[in-house]
């Protein structure tokens, strides 16, 4: 590009980043003076109305918010006195059920500081071995395991409630010397092989991978699929460079943080600090800063104002979100390189401990993608962007035997996909029963749905599933077709430029001054370690704390919530959230403006070709010319029972129309009493039939009824489909099941060709 066209471009980036600035802006003052008017209208005004000023009303309210004060502080001394004795303790697993260690790989001829756990189901729960076992592998970002765990309402409790073993992966604090990522694939590989050990005559095991437990299962699946069943993977960022990048309010601003960082450089020069290791207490400042309002005031007040009932779920949740872990070097650099700058993992350019790429296509079981709206750490784009990124079209999903469910939260956080009890009950619990059936489904692109509804037992859940292409939603997801990822290209390649920089010029200083006592001091007086150990008991200051907070407990005045004076201070905790809100706000929408202006006209790092095609670019493609639909017709007359019985499924289905998951789990009923009818086929093997019959009926419908005499040239096969066909003809759960207009007249036209032609069709074999 030449110096003219490069100004003509930095002048349009300009141009159009500043009108997007102005619109965020203006959303955050609006945003911010509607907040502001609702608290001072929802406490009646400046003025104190209602005996607010009587003096007795005054003390009393005094009393309670002194004794509110007092009570506070002592649930900080006691979140500080856990995190002390957890930390002397290990920082043990936070989970809320009581287990057994299956396997220690700490032990492994390559040791890696992670173990496989069994969860012993709590009384009056009763597990069937026999059923599809679930290993539940959670995120190793700064935090510790547990948190799909932590509570009765929860990941594990809801697959322990359907009566399915339970198996759980964890992580110890302290890295093994010179572990890496990919020893940790192995170590899960050989997790799984265990479980599949230990239920021989179950389903494969499901695996739930949460964040970025994700892509840990879906490396997990990708370099292990023999082993693995259905994958269900919840609020996992694979496209990091993907963002919505809208023109309200600014969202995703972490997907900016590595280019105004300069890189992955910074990752590497704080795990030399830290004398090799990584401390993940950096990662969890990062979430922090992502919320000023929450982290700074809104968790601490709703504390403070519900002192009386909160501590017990404050000091809950704060025990897993204070309890920070470390990482290799080599570990947090392959994390930032391959993923949240490199972006390598859907392209194909990351590679196992063998030498091969980690190819997402080679995972033969179901995929179940979980996100949210409300998600500003893994927006939805970041995790189904991936899907376009490595599949060229629905064709190829299709003609690769592969199903890809979506389900979208409409407003939950990114812990909420964890950690919300609402969530467990509804989403992870439909997730649950969709996994019986999901292998019957017929390869595709899902959106699931649930719909709730109130009777007279209480609330119902009713799932289906309604089949959508990935073109439209590639096209739905990324409003501006995704161009706002070229300039995270230019990120990449500036990245690699500083992070070679500094391992010439910088990294032999910092390691030669760095050793094991500095880098335990900078841990123990990192800000969020300092917060929980200052205030416990190891501080003698806060010796008199305990007793004046058991005294107040004794002799507690509390005001009822309604009192003026308490809506008073509601109204100014409300314009104080508000105020950091547009502090983020503002913040976010000026990283971002910064970001593309920087990047976008950072020409020498941008890449010099253009990057391969994505779904969206295959629209204007005849679907007749895709290699995948050309290699599915030229095999129109080949094949035999399997491919006939795939393919009257084709001609029979209903089309456009949503698949209620009853229908699905009758049609595993089905399958379960006529399996000596059926082909005797893997689950994988049989979608990858139906996926290319599928094609062939829907591009060469009368092709595909011509041939389908050739595909039952044997007779047994004939005599063993008109078997099948009387049994399904007479079956009492099909009785009333009435097929549209579109399936009868098909029905006739199949009915005649295998009458008209067996013969025909034996001449030809013979």
């Amino acid at each position: 590009m030449d110096a003219a066209k490069q100004l003509v471009r930095a002048r349009e980036v300009g141009l159009k980043t500043g009108m997007v600035l102005q619109k965020r802006l203006r959303h955050a003052q609006e945003v911010y003076s509607g907040r502001v008017r609702q608290a001072a209208d929802a406490s009646g005004g400046p003025a104190i109305q209602g005996g607010g000023l009587d003096p007795m009303s005054g003390y009393a309210y005094a009393v309670d918010s002194m004794q509110r004060a007092v009570l506070f502080w002592d649930t900080l001394r006691q979140r500080g006195n856990n995190f002390v004795e957890n930390t002397m303790q290990g920082l043990r697993p936070v989970l809320h059920f009581g287990y057994e260690t299956i396997l220690d790989g700490r032990k492994f001829e390559r040791p890696v500081n992670y173990a496989l756990l069994k969860i012993t189901p709590p009384d009056g729960v009763t597990i069937d071995d026999s059923r599809r076992p679930y290993v539940i592998i959670d995120p190793r970002a700064g935090h510790g395991p547990g948190i799909g765990g932590f509570k009765d309402d929860s990941q594990v409790g809801v697959a322990l409630r359907a009566g399915h073993p339970v198996y759980f992966v964890i992580f110890f604090r302290d890295p093994e010397p010179g572990q890496t990522l990919l020893d940790v694939c192995e170590a899960e590989q050989q997790f799984i092989k265990r479980v599949r050990a230990l239920h021989p005559h179950s389903a494969k095991p499901a695996i739930i991978g949460n964040c970025q437990g994700g892509w840990a299962a879906m490396m997990l699946g990708a370099s292990d699929p023999d082993d693995t069943g259905p994958i269900v993977i919840n609020g996992a960022p694979m496209s990091y460079w993907s963002g919505a990048w809208s023109e309200g309010e600014g969202d995703n601003p972490m997907r900016y943080s590595g280019g105004l960082l300069g890189g992955t450089w910074l990752a590497s020069y704080t795990a030399d600090l830290g004398n090799g290791k990584f401390d993940g207490a950096w990662l969890v400042q990062n979430f922090e800063n992502l919320n000023p309002a929450n982290s700074l005031w809104d968790k601490y007040y709703n504390l403070y104002r519900k002192v009386d009932t909160e501590p017990p779920r404050f000091l809950e949740f704060e025990r897993w979100w204070g309890g920070y872990y470390l990482m290799n070097r080599e570990e947090i650099e392959w994390i930032t390189r391959n993923l949240f700058v490199g972006n390598k993992l859907w392209g194909g350019d990351v590679k196992g401990a063998g030498g091969k790429a980690f190819d997402l296509r080679e995972i033969r079981s179901p995929i179940v993608l979980f996100a949210s709206l409300g998600d500003n750490i893994t927006p939805p784009q970041q995790a189904f962007n991936w899907v376009a990124d490595i599949y060229g079209s629905t064709e190829e999903i299709k003609a690769r035997g592969q199903v890809i469910v979506g389900m979208m939260h409409e407003s939950v956080g990114h812990l909420g996909i964890f950690v919300s009890g609402k969530v467990a009950q509804k989403e992870h619990a439909q997730i649950v029963s969709v996994l019986k059936s999901i292998e019957l489904l017929p390869p595709g692109l899902y959106a699931m749905r649930i719909q709730e509804r109130k009777g007279s037992e209480g609330v119902e859940y009713e799932v289906e599933f309604e089949e959508h292409s990935l073109e439209e939603i590639a096209s739905r997801l990324n409003r501006f077709e995704r161009v706002d990822e070229k300039p995270f290209e230019a990120v990449a390649n500036l990245s690699d430029f500083t992070q070679r920089a500094y391992e010439l010029f910088a990294q032999p200083y910092v390691q030669a001054v760095s050793n094991e006592m500095t880098a335990r001091v900078q841990r123990e007086f990192h800000p969020l370690r300092m917060q929980n150990w200052l205030f416990s008991d190891l501080n003698p200051w806060m010796a008199w704390l305990k007793p004046a907070a058991d005294a107040v407990r004794a002799n507690r005045q509390a005001l009822q919530p309604d009192h003026p004076l308490r809506q008073q201070e509601e109204a100014g905790a409300e314009i104080l959230s508000a105020s950091l809100d547009a502090y983020r706000a503002v913040r976010d929408a000026m990283t971002e403006y910064t970001f593309f202006n920087v990047y976008a006209n950072l020409f020498p790092f941008l890449a010099r070709s253009e990057p391969a095609a994505r779904a969206g670019a295959t629209a204007a493609t005849a679907p007749e010319e895709l290699p995948e639909v050309k290699a599915a017709l030229a095999a129109v007359a080949r094949g035999g029972y399997a491919e006939a019985i795939a393919r009257l499924a084709c001609l029979l289905s209903r089309k456009g129309e949503p698949l209620p998951l009853s229908r699905l789990e009758l049609g595993k009923e089905l399958v379960t009493d006529y399996a000596d009818l059926l082909p005797d086929l893997a689950p994988d093997a049989w979608r990858k039939i139906r996926g290319q019959q599928e094609l062939i009926a829907r591009y060469a419908p009368d092709q595909a009824l011509k041939t389908l005499p050739t595909l039952l040239r044997h007779q047994a096969d004939g005599q063993r489909l008109r078997t099948l066909a009387e049994k399904l003809r007479t079956d009492a759960r099909l009785l009333g099941a009435t097929p549209t207009a579109e399936q009868a007249t098909m029905l006739e036209k199949i009915r005649a060709v295998l009458e008209a032609r067996p013969e025909r069709a034996l001449k030809r074999a013979s």
